[in-house]
């Protein structure tokens, strides 16, 4: 009998400063942002392993919940606890900590957020609090499968990662991930790679990436989750070959984009993301294979409700069918517009189903 497991991912998870603001309650130094992601509940509680890139801190309120601008160099990333309490509660399994504002809030930052998801019983991987931590990879069983998820980022802007404390963050060195892949490989069913990397704001991965990850897949892992460009990059299934001829399917999704953000710049784009969402099935043999692969574009909408700065992130293509009193007219032709430009970056491709 096959073994079956559903699994969803989306891209950067950004909180800027006017959304931290909109999710405070009225009257109360309280937060909550299940409003904003109340129409993909469904669909992200709806796999059995959902996972996103946490782009922010629990670094505590004595810290801003954002310095700086992106039009002003590195902005410095916080956000209230509450975030994580409702990121739980829409459907995410587990979130990436590691990349280029991962150490935002500096050490005592970095550790207290993973103290928070821990509190919300949110997994995390990807940066940690001791090197005994940091041994131990991220591995979960769901409907009989094995998942390894592991993950790392190009840097960490500039804050820098203290030298006594190497094992905070995961960095991007080709060496060591074959290491960890040819580590946990014979353990697992599944291998997936989280990578923080390429160029922000451009749709095509460069010729770097691309090769680091042929090579990661070709030394055994079968997904790779991209992260950092803040737009969308496309997705690939390229076929590795294995011993004895067999090819195998593996899933690279460059860049995924923002799952939430304020506009960045002058990039409509960066307001797009998807959810990745596939299946992988085991066959009474201990074969596993990719099955359906399926891309839902997503919109971070800013809009006014009762007067007030509203943020929400909304499949696409379900709201332009099926457009609410929110979405008016012109910015259903705004969007229709962004679906199209969306479309053509990921690529349409038979093997892929856009939602």
């Amino acid at each position: 009998m096959k073994k079956k497991v559903t699994i969803a991912a989306v891209g950067d998870i950004l909180m800027w400063k006017e959304q931290v603001a909109c999710a405070k309650l009225a009257s109360v130094d309280q937060y909550s942002f299940a409003d904003m992601f109340a129409p993909l509940a469904p669909i992200l509680s709806g796999a059995d392993l959902t996972i996103g890139n946490l782009e922010t801190t629990f670094s505590g309120k004595g810290q801003p919940y954002q310095i700086g601008s992106a039009r002003t160099g590195y902005p410095r990333f916080n956000c209230p606890d509450e975030l994580a309490r409702d990121l739980k509660q829409v459907g995410f399994d587990v979130v990436t900590t590691v990349n280029n504002h991962c150490l935002d809030g500096g050490p005592n930052g970095l550790c207290r957020t993973l103290d928070v998801l821990d509190r919300y019983k949110l997994a995390h991987t990807g940066t940690y609090r001791s090197p005994q931590e940091a041994s131990i990879p991220f591995v979960r069983e769901v409907n009989g499968i094995r998942i390894a998820l592991l993950a790392y980022t190009y840097g960490t802007n500039k804050q820098v990662i203290p030298a006594h404390m190497p094992w905070l963050a995961n960095l991007i060195r080709r060496d060591a991930i074959l290491q960890d892949i040819a580590a946990i490989r014979p353990l697992v069913d599944l291998v997936i790679v989280a990578l923080h990397f390429g160029v922000e704001f451009r749709y095509t991965p460069t010729a770097n990436q691309r090769l680091l990850v042929q090579s990661l897949l070709y030394h055994g892992a079968d997904v790779i989750l991209g992260a950092h460009p803040h737009v969308l990059q496309p997705v690939v299934t390229p076929a590795i070959s294995l011993a004895g001829g067999r090819k195998k399917r593996t899933l690279v999704a460059y860049s995924l984009g923002n799952f939430t953000s304020e506009k960045m710049l002058h990039f409509d784009q960066s307001q797009i993301g998807a959810i990745l969402r596939f299946s992988v099935e085991k066959d009474a043999h201990g074969q596993v294979a990719i099955g359906q692969i399926s891309v839902i574009p997503t919109y971070c909408q800013r809009f006014l409700q009762g007067g007030r700065v509203r943020f929400r992130v909304i499949p696409i293509r379900s709201y332009l069918k099926h457009p609410d009193p929110h979405l008016p007219l012109l910015q259903r032709k705004k969007l229709r517009l962004l679906w199209n430009r969306a479309i053509q970056i990921i690529g349409r491709k038979p093997s892929i189903l856009i939602e």
